[in-house]
């Protein structure tokens, strides 16, 4: 008997589609890779399980990252596995070619990425003379609910429906991987060419992202505050005092944008305004006009993050990542990758059948309280057709995020805060506008011929409409405003003049971010502006969050709070990429219009040979570019530093490769001395190098590279050299410390206290160097070897967590440990092991799984040779044991060439 293949892209996926099929399909049978009925398979992936790589011809080498290989186009893409989901892969090739499987059913998420991975696994399973010929249906799923799964195999989309988007997810994928691989190859092999291997990742969303970030703090840095100052009046009426802000009637806009009409620029003015007013009679002229505001539309996943973030202060990929467990896990919620704000016209019913659901399930905690809005909602009949919900013209492959008609039964914390966010925002967009009558009252003052204007407003609210739903029913008591009578004269009791000075923009945060990627780089508050730009935005809904993730783990910014701040490895980028004349790398508008194309391509408007060949030429310029350079720097807006020359004292000046000196007033010609801008792969701040000049030694410092591509953490000294006669940079393992050990030279402890009584000896533990070491450890007659990393793995191991290792044997579970060979974070405790002699990682006991006939084991120590116990020179070690040469040398290799291929 023939079957039908069902393919999706997650195992909790193909579950829900077994249990949802079963009353019709008959019972499954489980196996290990795949369930399997009278006339169904159903198997899973686990997200991507291949990825592309150019043919064997056009594979360039990490040792040969120079321009004589670049740039690489290849003709067409070959496949490869993905280590770690390879035994998948096999399973699902194995069922895509069995004979009685004559039909496939592609149910990856509803979408370009889920159309990808399900296409490339196909073709995986093909051979080079043989593609795979079964016929195809697509399974589009909006809501993961049992009665949606099974109206959704009522309407299965043909093959041919598809091919658009087919066609947009393989461009997005190729193109993405020639702009990741020829820039970042290019721009490495640039910054490499004086020696050493600075890797420079580039890619066609996430260098625009960084111009966007970049741009803006360059403003901030370029900012130079002005002074101004504001008047304000305090005036006494019959009913109260009120307060008014002096405005000038006759400002109007100009270029200078801080400039505003109750700004007042110098302070004689201010203080001249604030006498000729002081207890000075005032008339009152008051205008009062009915204003109101609605509800901002549906939620799509931009939207969703960006409100989160502001909020509670999620990530993107968190909130991402809790919405996808509201979809996937719970039920609750519609696919939140979405780029659209709309529900569909015939999706009246179910929004009120939603909102019966809401009114009349028992929710946990303060979700229950939504049940008295819905029910209202219901009763008044607010849930009607309406163009601002329920508009075909605005939804693309997926509707809104809304709650689906399943109730939720246990979810965390957060995942009940973002689901109370949709919920109530679904509720609100049918609720009338809130209503408020607004009062403006000018307060004039006439004194020495002159006449002074003062604003007082006042915003009050009528009916509170949609704000009802988020609890805002009642006025707040400061926004109401003093009575005056009609013709009722105020006196000025008092006046403040209060010293202002003009501030620079904000930093981003990721919801301010979002809204630039959405608005490809333009922040737009308005939202029917910003939604007239969303086909035309950075990167889509579902792939802002790895953007600025990746962005985050490649060090070009950092967290900061909720500011997301440019490191130097940022500035160095824009100033290459701008100083080669790249701007299709930094031009945000530009990557917005190439997402516009592939939007189109899925509507079937695109060649999708037109557009390749788009990105063909443009990656060519690029490598050109960089190729062709021949200057010996970049230009750019560099700085001086503060830190004088530790040789000359002289004024020491950046440049784009190094800080070099140029002399005690400034001239072309200095002392000699200069050092590098990226020892060891990693970009000096310029507050390190200016510390580093002053104290000849700064660090442990993270993020230094080997040659081979490995992470490690160092200190850094300067160094006279004799020979030259001159200082320079050199890296310090702690080789003080070895010298002082193999010279025997006593180490003085004296001026320290103690952390704790060694665990091998009972001897007492210091700093010294860059490791906690026993006192008997060092100097002459070394009597036992305890020592532990300050830092290990990435992760600092601060003094209170050695003074707990040592007191208790363990330190608290430390979290940012980040793996060599992954090179992600891990969480793990430290434990001093007596038989092994040496602090090693010791691992949090896996949970049992259900139904686990044995114990679970025991937390797993590592047994690896390189422990905590090391020196900084061998932390760069992962967990595992130590591979050989040759076999680290190919991995670290792989490890690059996959981090390229994403760039």
């Amino acid at each position: 008997m023939s079957k039908t293949l069902i393919i999706a892209e997650k195992p909790s996926v193909a579950q829900d589609i077994v249990r949802a099929l079963t009353p019709s399909a008959g019972k499954f049978d489980k196996h290990d890779e795949y369930f399997e009925s009278e006339q169904y398979v159903v198997s899973s992936a686990v997200g991507h399980l291949v990825e592309i790589k150019a043919p064997e011809e056009f594979d360039v080498k990490r040792g040969k990252w120079s321009f004589a290989n670049l740039p690489v186009i290849p003709p067409h893409f070959d496949l490869n596995p993905i280590d770690k989901v390879k035994g998948r892969l096999n399973a699902l090739v194995k069922l895509i070619r069995r004979k009685d499987v004559t039909h496939l059913i592609n149910a990856c998420d509803a979408g370009r990425e889920g159309e990808l991975i399900f296409r490339l696994i196909v073709q995986y399973a093909g051979t080079a003379k043989t593609a795979i010929a079964k016929p195809v249906e697509r399974l589009w799923l909006q809501s993961m609910t049992p009665q949606a799964i099974r109206e959704g195999f009522e309407k299965l989309r043909s093959d041919a429906q598809m091919l658009p988007l087919a066609d947009a997810a393989r461009c997005r994928s190729e193109a993405d991987w020639l702009v990741g691989i020829n820039g970042t190859r290019a721009m490495t092999a640039f910054n490499s060419r004086d020696g050493g291997f600075f890797l420079t990742t580039v890619g066609r969303v996430q260098t625009p992202t960084l111009s966007i970030v970049v741009e803006r703090e360059e403003k901030i840095r370029k900012h130079v505050a002005r002074d101004y100052w504001e008047v304000r009046g305090q005036f006494d009426a019959q009913a109260g005092q009120y307060e008014g802000k002096w405005f000038d009637p006759s400002w109007k806009k100009d270029e200078d944008l801080e400039r505003r009409a109750d700004r007042v620029w110098d302070r004689a003015t201010a203080d001249a305004i604030a006498k000729a007013c002081l207890h000075q009679p005032a008339t009152v002229t008051e205008e009062s006009k009915p204003s109101n505001s609605s509800c901002g539309g549906l939620y799509d996943l931009t939207t969703l993050q960006r409100e989160a973030n502001s909020r509670f202060g999620f990530s993107a990929k968190t909130t991402l990542s809790l919405a996808q467990a509201l979809y996937e896990k719970h039920k609750v919620l519609t696919y939140p990758r979405t780029d659209s704000r709309y529900l569909p016209e015939d999706y009246l019913n179910v929004a009120k059948q939603t909102a019966e659901m809401i009114a009349s399930e028992d929710m946990p905690g303060p979700l229950r309280e939504l049940a008295t809005h819905a029910r209202k909602a219901l009763k008044e009949g607010y849930i009607k057709p309406t163009k601002k919900v329920f508009d075909n013209s605005k939804v693309s492959d997926h509707f809104a995020i809304i709650p689906t008609l399943q109730a939720p039964k246990s979810l965390t914390d957060i995942e009940a805060k973002l689901y109370d966010m949709v919920v109530k925002r679904f509720l609100a967009v049918f609720f009338p506008p809130a209503e408020f009558m607004v009062t403006t009252r000018i307060s004039t003052v006439k004194a020495e011929g002159q006449q002074y204007n003062f604003q007082t407003n006042g915003k009050v609210l009528v009916k509170p409409g949609w704000l009802a739903v988020y609890g805002k029913e009642a006025q707040e008591d400061d926004a109401n405003l003093v009575a005056v009578a009609p013709g009722e004269v105020v006196r000025t009791e008092g006046v403040d003049v209060k010293s202002l000075a003009t501030k620079p923009p904000a930093r981003y945060t990721e919801a301010t971010l979002l809204s630039a990627m959405e608005g490809a780089g333009k922040l737009i508050e308005d939202e029917e502006l910003r939604a007239a730009m969303t086909e035309k935005g950075l990167g889509t809904p579902a792939t802002r969050a790895a953007t600025i993730e990746g962005l985050l783990t490649e060090k070009y910014m950092v967290r900061d709070g909720r500011e997301l701040i440019p490191t130097a490895k940022a500035f160095q980028l824009m100033t290459l990429l701008r100083g080669l004349q790249v701007d299709n790398l930094t031009n945000p508008q530009l990557t917005g219009e190439w997402e516009f194309k592939l939007s189109e391509m899925e509507k079937g408007r695109l060649n999708r040979d037109t557009f390749m060949a788009e990105i063909a030429a443009m990656t060519e310029r690029v490598v050109q570019k960089a190729k062709e350079y021949d200057r010996d720097t970049i230009p750019g807006d560099y700085a001086t530093l503060k830190a004088p020359c530790p040789k000359c004292g002289g004024v020491v000046k950046e440049n784009y490769r190094r800080f070099t000196c140029t002399g005690k007033d400034g001239a072309a010609e200095g002392c000699g001395f200069s050092i590098g801008k990226i020892p060891g792969s990693r970009s000096f701040e310029l507050h390190e190098v200016e510390k580093f000049l002053v104290d000849k030694k700064i660090g442990p410092l993270e993020g230094f590279r080997s040659k081979a591509g490995w992470p490690f953490t160092a200190e850094l000294a300067l160094v006279f050299d004799d020979e030259l006669q001159n200082w320079k940079l050199e890296f310090d393992f702690g080789e003080d410390a070895k010298k002082a050990e193999a010279d025997g030279e006593p180490v003085d402890f004296s001026a320290q206290t103690s952390l704790g009584h060694c665990p091998k000896c009972g001897g007492g533990v210091f700093e010294h160097g860059s490791n906690y070491v026993c006192q008997n450890a060092v100097g002459a007659g070394s009597s036992c070897d305890f020592k532990s990393g300050k830092i290990i793995l990435q992760q600092p191991i601060e003094l209170g967590q050695m003074q707990k290792l040592l007191s208790t044997g363990k330190t608290d579970l430390l979290e940012n440990f980040v793996s060599n060979k992954t090179r992600r974070k891990f969480k793990a405790f430290l434990a001093f092991d007596k038989k092994e002699g040496k602090v090693m990682f010791e691992f949090e006991p896996r949970a049992a799984k259900p139904g686990a006939k044995t114990a679970a084991k025991p937390a797993a120590k590592s047994s690896a040779k390189a422990t905590a116990a090391a020196t900084e020179a061998d932390d760069t070690a992962s967990a595992a044991p130590a591979k050989k040469p040759a076999a680290k040398k190919a991995a670290a290799k792989k490890v690059a060439a996959k981090k390229t291929s994403k760039a």
